[in-house]
């Protein structure tokens, strides 16, 4: 039986978690005997909604409301006062294959499937959603539980299809500041003429990911038809995932995997290979960097992931190729949002001081993609590239593509900056990318758009005393001063060889 309430808008952020807040003494919480952290199901009018409810003493509501999250209001479109049934939800009978998970059962195709159609309907708690993530975590999924996560995670939302027989698309598995090579592959090879409908992601455990670093030079929120009206029109498009609808369930997973800082293989290959399929892809290059700081730390282990990813790729009707690259050290001069895209418009507009590494890596990847789809002959892949970008057509695709999904814009400026200068003088032998990325996140990144570092210090370079070693962006002077804190207590943070 549902019990009707009246909706309050309650203003309060939960992130993607939609949350329910009634009063202790109200009769449904009497009647159904709810307490803090059930699971309950809302309806008002057609919308169905799972939430979680936290339970309030005192005059914030009253027994006739139901108090909404920002999350919640919006998934049940309410309007004020609207009457908001509340009921117990249907048992979550997939969660029985979890726990087979976590007692050592594989997951087999049914099982992946009912776990992620749960997930993409907003079923799962958090604590669920952590205790899948945990039971995935490592090395626990093998490769036939990882292509049947992947297959449910594609099914699970929209897929694109496209004229063209031939559709690229490139990854990076990340753990690398500044790597922002998606935001230039795209357009020279748009400008190439194939087609490659990008669709990234935000931030996990990194002060910027793609997504975050597109949208300080044009909206990334599309929606599905305007990212279809853009690739007709261009040939590429860069939009967030999470707007889309490719793979819905990833965009949850990864929500709670942030917080967590937990690392899984299989659920690695899950995700990107479901939104290559989502995205309509037939052709996929995957860079893996490698480095003691960075996210894969071995050349072993970057094998095994690439054996990992190529295997479910062909199973899955994918043609996957993957490329091993240095992880040592960022990429590029900026570490976050705004800095990162700063960079990329130094190298699409051919500056002077544009950084040279950031350029070369990503026309390695252009090349990569152009020979991989065909559009260049083995070998030939970089000359085309570099002509495309240095004619200056790769930076006209970069700006058709900003209109089309909105317009460009000037990535935002810092209000507050530091620089940090060595103390004595020595060559660089060892950067810390992980400390590096704590630093720039300290800072405010990728929350703040304008956060984050500049790094002027690369490996084998030489620095003399009163030589700027990075610059700490941020947009106040206590996250700032938070940020120099934490920089001045790490001695590894860039460890320099005396003279």
């Amino acid at each position: 039986m549902g019990y009707a309430l009246r909706a309050r808008r309650l203003g309060i952020d939960t992130y993607q978690q939609p949350v329910a807040y009634m009063r202790r003494d109200c009769k449904v919480c009497l009647a159904e005997g709810f307490e803090a952290q059930a699971r309950i199901e809302l309806q008002c009018g057609a919308q169905v909604v799972a939430a979680t409810l936290n339970v309030v003493d005192g005059g914030l509501l009253d027994e006739q409301d139901i108090g909404l999250s920002e999350a919640a209001w919006e998934a049940l479109a309410a309007a004020p006062g609207a009457p908001v049934s509340v009921r117990h939800p249907a048992p979550l009978a997939s969660f029985a294959a979890v726990r087979g998970k976590i007692h050592g059962r594989p997951l087999d195709d049914a099982a992946a499937q009912a776990i992620i159609a749960d997930i993409a309907g907003g079923r799962y708690p958090d604590i669920h959603l952590s205790s899948f993530i945990t039971a995935c975590s490592g090395n626990r999924l093998d490769l036939a539980e990882t292509i049947a996560l992947t297959r449910a995670m594609a099914a699970a939302g929209e897929r694109m299809h496209w004229p063209s027989q031939v559709v690229v698309d490139k990854h990076c598995v990340g753990g690398l500041p500044g790597n922002r090579t998606t935001l230039l592959v795209v357009p020279i090879v748009a400008a190439c003429g194939m087609t490659m409908p990008k669709t990234s992601s935000r931030a996990i455990t990194s002060p910027a990911g793609t997504a975050d670093t597109m949208e300080t030079l044009a909206p990334v929120a599309i929606g599905i038809d305007a990212m279809r009206r853009v690739v007709q029109q261009e040939g590429g498009c860069i939009v967030w995932g999470g707007s889309v609808t490719l793979s819905p369930a990833d965009d949850v997973l990864i929500r709670v995997e942030r917080p967590l800082e937990l690392d899984s293989d299989g659920l690695l290959v899950a995700s990107v290979l479901s939104k290559k399929l989502a995205a309509g892809a037939s052709h996929v290059l995957i860079d893996i960097p490698v480095g003691r700081t960075a996210k894969v730390r071995s050349g072993q282990a970057a094998c095994q992931l690439a054996e990992r990813l190529e295997g479910a790729g062909r199973a899955l009707g994918l043609a996957v190729k993957c490329v091993i690259s240095d992880g040592s050290q960022p990429v590029g001069v900026g570490i976050g949002p705004a800095l990162e895209a700063m960079d990329v418009l130094a190298v699409l507009q051919g500056a002077s001081d544009a950084p040279q590494d950031l350029r070369q890596r990503a026309l390695a990847l252009a090349a990569g993609v152009l020979e991989l789809g065909g559009r260049a002959a083995p070998g030939e892949g970089m000359t085309l590239a570099a002509q495309t970008l240095d004619s200056g057509a790769a930076w006209a695709k970069f700006q058709a593509i900003c209109a089309a999904q909105g317009g460009l814009r000037q990535p935002p400026v810092a209000a507050c900056t530091h620089v940090l200068e060595a103390r004595h003088a020595g060559r660089v032998v060892a950067i810390d990318n992980r400390k590096l990325a704590t630093l720039a996140k300290l800072a405010g990144a990728p929350r703040a758009a304008a956060a984050g570092v500049r790094f002027f210090s690369p490996l084998g370079g030489r620095l003399e005393v009163g030589q700027p070693i990075l610059a700490i962006h941020a947009d106040t002077p206590g996250e700032l001063a938070y940020a120099l804190e934490y920089a001045e207590a790490q001695s590894n943070l860039v460890t320099v060889e005396d003279a």
